[in-house]
């Protein structure tokens, strides 16, 4: 019964984590803004922080399944 939350958690944190991933590597391969106004080392690094950790939450979810 408590199982599908999580699942669904993970499921929402992991393609949340994924997309954020994808999106800031695509930005940083052509050499656009990450985040507008912020140095770009500090956009690409606090993104690609948020979407490991996002990744993270998403494996912990689906280890109290």
């Amino acid at each position: 019964m408590e199982s599908g939350p999580a699942i669904f958690a993970a499921a929402a944190f992991g393609l949340f984590g994924a997309a954020l991933l994808v999106w800031t590597g695509v930005r940083t391969a052509h050499r656009s803004p990450v985040a507008a106004g912020v140095s770009p080392a500090t956009a690409a690094a606090l993104t690609t922080l948020t979407g490991v950790v996002s990744l993270a939450l998403g494996v912990w979810c689906l280890t109290r399944v």
